[in-house]
């Protein structure tokens, strides 16, 4: 009995410990039971997909483990940066929930809303800080003058919002969503005086994007949902146009390309592209870009497909890898429910990676047997009906995708582990 009574100060010491370390560690280890309020409770959120027995997780570990540590001395306030981690290989719904296909995957999140583009910086404690920080800047640009909205640069969407105070409501809605959707416009803020002639029926928010202007309408500014929703709209448009100028950038997000190659006057077939996949997978937007390329000037890919200009419209997927044709008629098919979100499951199973090299799969259906005209020997050579004959077919010969034309930028197998490997 004294033995035990002798332990039981070294059992509380170990327990304080452990609870300490688990309250107060700087990098916070993601669950099905915290993941949200951790990603919701705070306006940045880094965080670390990895595998223990990933040697490139290995490597990052304490280096990420060391920018938490640093990080929150620079911002001791709660809510405003977390390092977070996840160990894929237990925790695999939130691993597959959000797409985790190489490790290490540093992930960045702004008020819970995942960001499509990743972490592929230096993985350096100075590189991690620094990228943390400059993710905690004010994302709205205070105007001291309304006199150059008009010499804003054309080549970037502009939202800008006019307010009374910056202690209001409506610019602390404004604040989130700028904060959310930084990358894909940039956000203004006129206050007091300044704005004063714009906010006539109270605090306006306005889109603006070379010639085209927007008012945002019909709820107050102060409702969230509403501003982030119709701004996301004019940010972010599902579908989008890839050019030589943009490529790269599109492809540091890390997400597989769906692209309509097209003829420039051919507008029919990139409204209903639109059209598509708004309705069938508009929520793979998270999983997967959405493109639209001059076929003309991207000849290049069309040729790696096999294709030429002469067979616009086409579509394709392009994984980085791979780039696999879509089986169907653009024009006469694509509008059939389901064949487009079928496509795209097809890509995230591997089943068109399997069927290329390996052949339809069982559950595919084989093509119908092609009837082949025989002739008699016996009979002077008059083809005579074989329609009734069972066939055989020849084997089915097996072939490899092309390769992915976007392949020097996808990420590099010295930095990542990368799962479901197409070999």
């Amino acid at each position: 009995m004294m033995a035990d009574l002798h332990l039981l100060p070294c059992a509380l010491i170990l327990v304080t410990l452990a609870t300490r370390q688990f309250v107060t560690g700087e990098v916070v280890a993601l669950n099905d039971n915290n993941i949200n309020s951790v990603l919701s409770g705070n306006d940045i959120a880094i965080v670390n997909f990895y595998a223990d027995w990933c040697r490139f997780s290995q490597i990052l570990a304490p280096t990420f483990e060391e920018a938490g540590n640093k990080i929150k001395d620079e911002f001791p306030s709660p809510g405003r940066v977390v390092f977070a981690k996840v160990d894929s290989d237990k925790e695999t719904g939130i691993a597959g929930r959000f797409r985790i296909n190489k490790y290490p995957t540093i992930k960045l999140f702004r008020a819970g809303n995942v960001v499509k583009k990743e972490y592929r910086g230096q993985r350096s404690v100075e590189a991690l800080v620094q990228f943390a920080k400059d993710q905690a800047k004010d994302p709205v640009e205070e105007l001291t003058t309304l006199d150059g909205l008009d010499e804003l640069d054309s080549k970037k969407r502009h939202v800008v919002g006019y307010f009374e105070s910056k202690d209001s409501n409506s610019y602390w809605s404004f604040t989130k969503v700028a904060s959310v959707l930084r990358d894909d416009c940039a956000f203004h803020g006129a206050f007091g005086p300044v704005s004063q002639a714009e906010r006539t029926l109270g605090d306006k928010v306005t889109f603006i994007n070379k010639s085209q202007r927007s008012e945002y309408s019909g709820a107050p500014v102060a409702q969230f949902d509403l501003l982030f929703k119709w701004t996301t709209e004019n940010c972010m448009p599902l579908v989008r146009e890839i050019t030589f100028e943009n490529a790269e950038e599109l492809t540091e997000e890390g997400l597989p390309f769906l692209i309509l190659f097209h003829h420039p006057d051919d507008a029919e077939s990139v409204d209903l592209f639109n059209q598509e996949v708004a309705k069938q997978i508009m929520h793979e937007k998270v999983n997967i870009n959405f493109l639209v390329a001059d076929g003309l000037k991207f000849a290049h890919p069309l040729h790696h497909l096999g294709k030429t200009i002469n067979d616009l419209p086409i579509l394709a997927i392009d994984s980085f890898r791979h780039m696999y044709l879509f089986p169907h008629d653009v024009k006469k098919d694509l509008s059939t429910p389901g064949i487009l979100k079928q496509f795209v499951e097809d890509l995230h199973s591997g089943k068109l990676h399997r069927e290329f090299h390996h052949g339809p799969d069982a559950t595919t259906p084989p093509p119908p047997p092609q009837i082949e005209e025989k002739v008699d020997p016996d009979a002077k050579n008059i083809p005579r009906d074989t329609s009734d004959e069972p066939k055989v077919q020849a084997p089915q010969k097996i072939t490899s995708p092309p390769e992915s034309t976007f392949r020097k930028l996808a990420p590099s197998r010295n930095r990542y582990t990368i799962l479901r490997d197409e070999l």
